[in-house]
C-alpha cells in the first residue's frame, strides 16, 4: 500500500469514534481557489504539499523497527552495562537466539521463575540488567527509548494502522500478549528493570484495533481473539487487586513494586534526585517527611537512595575558595521513591500533578487510569459478545458501570466543572488542573452536561501550538508549556465524541501545524513541543532534558489527527508546507 494512502482496514479501529462518519479512504480535499477544481486534483495537491512529512513518517516505521535479528536492538543508552538478553524461565532458547551471542556479542540468560509476574524480587536481583526477549518486531519511540513501550505503542499503532501497516501492528500486539503470558503484565518496556511496573492500560484498544483491521481485510481471526481475550483479562487483573487499589474508593492507582531510585534515571537523569532534595528543603510548605536526615555518626543510608551532604558555607565575597562545614546528611525517603517510581508507571514523568516531582502519585486515584480501565471493561464486554461469552459480557458491563459510578463520585468536581484526580489518603480532590480531564470524554464516561462544562475550560489548556499539559510551569516536561501528542489525540477524539468538532478542528490544527512547521525547519519530528512558542526547543529542568527525535507516537498521532481534519484545513496545512501548493508541482 502506498504510504500516502489509508486503506479500509483502519475504519474498524476501536478507540472512541468521532461523531462524524469516517470515509473508507483518505478524506477528499478541496482546493481553496475560486475556480472549480476536481476533488481528485485537490487531493493530489494537498498530498503533494504534505508528501515530505508523510514520507518521513512512512520511512520512520522501518527506521524505528527493532527485532532480535538486529544487533542495534540491544543498545541501552540509559545504562552502561554490557548487552544482555533474558528469556523467560523454562523457555527454550531458539536457534536464532543462540547465534546472537557471537554475532551481536551479547550474553543470553534465563530469568528466574519469580520473573513471571511483576514484583520486587526478580527485577532487583537481576544483574546485570538487560533486554527481555520478544518474539516479533516492534516499533520504538526513538533515541534513549530503544524498547517497546506500553502506552507509546498504542499511539504508534494508531499510525501504523492508518498507514496500512497491519503486519507490524499485529506483531506488536502479539509481543504484548507474550509479555502478559511470560512476564505477568504489559510492561513499562521490555528491559529487566521494568519488571516492577506497567504503564497506562491500552491493551484492549490495541487488540480490537488489530482485530477490526484484520476483519476488514477479510481475515477475521476468532481463535487469535480468544487467546488475546484471555491474556487481556490477566493483564486487567493487575489493576483491580492490591497494591493497585486506591483505598476503598473502588478505583485504581499507579503503583510500582520496586524500591529506591528508578534504575533508568540514575545515569540518564544526572543530578535529578539531588535537585529534588534541594527543592523540598527550600520549600517548607512541601511535606518534609519526603526527606530523612542521617543521625550523627550514622554510616548507612537511611533509605535505598543516595545520601546528600548539607553544608553551611560562608558567602563568597572574593575569588578565594568558600569555606564550608558539613551540617548533616539527608536522603529521600522510601515513600518518595515509591511515588517517583509510580509516577513513571503513569507515563507522566515528570509533572507536579501529584505533588512536587510526582512524589504522591501512589496516593491518588487518577482520572487517566480509571478512564482507561473503564474503557478496558467496555472493550472486554465487546470482545465477550463477539466470542459468544454472554455471561462474561454481563459481568464486564456490571464492572464498567460500577467504575463509572465511582468516577462520577470521586473524580468529578461539580463546582469547577472538571474531572480531577482524587487523593484517597487525605480524601480530597486535587486542585491541579491537568489535561487528563478530557479522558472521560474519550472513554465515554461524561454526561452531555459534564461535557458542556468541560468545554468551558478549554482556554485553560489551549495555546497557539495545541493543548498544554497544565497551566503550571514547574520545569517538568509534562507541565506547562509543553504539548504532547498522546493527549492531543485523546482530547481530539473526546471532543468529537460529544459533538465539539469545531473546537477539535481548531485545537488539533494548532498542534499539527506546529509539528509541520518544525519539520519544515529542521526535518525532524520530536517527542514534545512548546505550545506557547510553537517550537521544538525545550527548557526542561526536571528529569531528562532532551527532546528526542523520532518520534514514534508523534508520528502516529500526526496521521490520525490529519485524518480527522476537514478537507479545507488539510488543504491549508498542505499549502503551509511551501509558499503555495502549486509550488510543489
Amino acid at each position: 500500500m502506498h504510504p500516502g494512502r489509508i486503506g479500509s482496514p483502519v475504519t474498524f479501529l476501536r478507540w472512541p469514534p468521532a461523531k462524524r462518519l469516517r470515509p473508507l479512504s483518505f478524506i477528499l480535499l478541496f482546493a481553496l481557489i475560486p475556480a472549480p477544481i476536481s476533488a481528485q486534483q485537490s487531493r493530489k495537491d494537498a498530498g503533494m504539499g504534505l508528501d515530505p512529512i508523510r514520507s518521513y513518517i512512512s520511512a520512520g516505521w522501518n527506521t524505528l523497527s527493532r527485532s532480535l535479528s538486529d544487533c542495534a536492538t540491544f543498545s541501552d543508552t540509559k545504562l552502561t552495562t554490557a548487552p544482555q538478553l533474558y528469556l523467560p524461565a523454562d523457555f527454550p532458547v531458539p536457534e536464532s537466539v543462540k547465534q546472537l551471542e557471537t554475532r551481536c556479542k551479547i550474553q543470553v540468560k534465563s530469568l528466574p521463575p519469580s520473573a513471571s509476574h511483576l514484583g520486587t524480587g526478580a527485577a532487583q536481583s537481576i544483574d546485570p540488567p538487560g533486554l527481555l526477549y520478544l518474539e516479533n518486531r516492534y516499533v520504538v519511540p526513538g533515541g534513549r527509548f530503544n524498547e517497546m513501550y506500553g502506552w507509546d505503542s498504542y499511539f504508534i499503532m494508531v499510525g501504523l494502522l492508518r498507514d496500512g501497516r497491519l503486519d507490524l501492528a499485529r506483531d506488536m500486539v502479539n509481543n504484548f500478549l507474550f509479555e502478559v503470558e511470560h512476564y505477568g503484565a504489559v510492561l513499562n518496556a521490555n528491559r529487566t528493570y521494568y519488571l516492577t511496573r506497567s504503564q497506562p492500560p491500552f491493551l484492549t484498544s490495541m487488540i480490537l484495533g488489530v482485530y477490526g483491521a484484520q476483519k476488514a481485510a477479510g481475515h477475521e481471526d476468532l481463535k487469535w481473539l480468544e487467546k488475546a481475550y484471555q491474556l487481556a483479562v490477566k493483564d486487567y487483573s493487575l489493576w483491580v487487586a492490591e497494591p493497585h487499589l486506591a483505598g476503598v474508593t473502588g478505583l485504581s492507582r499507579y503503583f510500582d513494586f520496586g524500591d529506591g531510585p528508578a534504575p533508568e534515571s540514575v545515569k540518564d537523569e544526572t543530578g535529578h534526585y539531588r535537585e529534588v532534595v534541594a527543592y523540598i528543603l527550600a520549600h517548607t510548605d512541601v511535606d518534609q517527611s519526603l526527606v530523612v536526615r542521617k543521625a550523627s555518626g550514622q554510616t548507612a543510608s537511611p533509605s535505598a537512595g543516595s545520601t546528600y551532604s548539607l553544608q553551611v558555607c560562608d558567602v563568597a565575597r572574593t575569588m578565594a575558595k568558600t569555606d564550608c562545614t558539613v551540617a548533616s546528611g539527608v536522603a529521600l525517603s522510601a515513600d518518595f521513591y515509591k511515588g517517583d517510581r509510580s509516577m513513571r508507571e503513569s507515563g507522566y514523568d515528570i509533572s507536579f500533578r501529584f505533588g512536587p516531582y510526582g512524589a504522591g502519585t501512589h496516593h491518588f486515584a487518577p482520572v487517566c487510569l480509571n478512564s482507561l480501565l473503564y474503557k478496558s471493561e467496555k472493550d472486554l464486554e465487546e470482545i465477550s459478545k463477539i466470542l459468544g461469552r454472554k455471561e462474561d459480557a454481563e459481568q464486564w458491563q456490571k464492572r464498567a458501570e460500577e467504575r463509572k459510578a465511582a468516577i462520577q463520585k470521586y473524580l468529578w468536581d461539580s463546582h469547577r466543572g472538571l474531572f480531577v484526580d482524587y487523593d484517597f489518603v487525605h480524601q480530597a480532590q486535587s486542585s491541579y488542573d491537568y489535561v487528563t480531564t478530557f479522558f472521560p470524554l474519550w472513554a465515554g464516561i461524561a454526561t452531555p452536561e459534564q461535557a458542556q462544562a468541560l468545554i468551558k475550560h478549554l482556554p485553560t489548556f489551549e495555546q497557539p501550538g495545541g493543548l498544554v499539559m497544565s497551566p503550571h510551569e514547574t520545569g517538568g516536561q509534562w507541565d506547562f508549556p509543553y504539548a504532547w501528542a498522546p493527549d492531543q489525540l485523546i482530547a481530539d477524539e473526546g471532543l468529537r465524541k460529544y459533538g465539539f468538532n469545531k473546537e477539535a478542528d481548531r485545537v488539533s490544527y494548532e498542534f499539527l501545524s506546529t509539528v509541520a512547521e518544525n519539520f519544515r525547519r529542521d526535518g525532524t519530528i520530536r517527542e514534545k513541543y512548546n505550545a506557547v512558542t510553537r517550537s521544538s526547543e525545550t527548557q526542561v529542568t526536571a528529569g531528562y532534558h532532551m527532546n528526542i527525535v523520532g518520534f514514534g507516537w508523534t508520528n502516529g498521532v500526526f496521521l490520525e489527527l490529519l485524518h480527522e481534519l476537514p478537507a479545507e484545513l488539510v488543504q491549508k496545512l498542505a499549502s503551509e508546507q511551501g509558499s503555495s501548493v502549486s509550488a510543489t508541482h
